[in-house]
């Protein structure tokens, strides 16, 4: 099981270094919070990108978006003390994969040596 930040899939999106590895990680156990699920369509968006065709494009792939739950909250807001540099949605990604005993796969080299993550690049 692994849960992936908006960075791992951005990479997958749009061809970025990590990508391929990234994408050979996904399958149907595979997982994205709310929240960077937000962060991606944005993202996508912001570059003028179609985001119905690459969201789609990665649910294909077998990645279903799991929703925040109070547990998720809870243990991200926990999170911002020990590392208050790491974004809401990152906390979240992290508390996710937490709560799903998964990897979570990134590429943001801010996780490096974090236990249960895997860096794409």
């Amino acid at each position: 099981m692994r849960v992936f930040d908006s960075s791992a899939l951005l990479a997958v999106l749009f061809r970025e270094r990590g990508g391929i590895e990234a994408a050979a990680l996904i399958d149907e156990d595979s997982w994205c919070g709310a929240g960077n699920w937000s962060e991606v369509a944005q993202k996508v968006r912001s570059l003028g990108a179609d985001w119905a065709t690459a969201g789609a494009a990665l649910q294909s792939m077998g990645l279903e978006v799991e929703p925040v739950d109070q547990i998720d909250a809870e243990r991200a807001a926990e999170l911002w003390r020990a590392a208050p540099s790491l974004s809401l949605a990152d906390r979240l990604c992290l508390a996710l994969g937490e709560r799903l005993g998964a990897e979570v796969v990134t590429a943001d080299r801010a996780w490096a040596g974090r236990p249960g993550v895997t860096l794409i690049r």
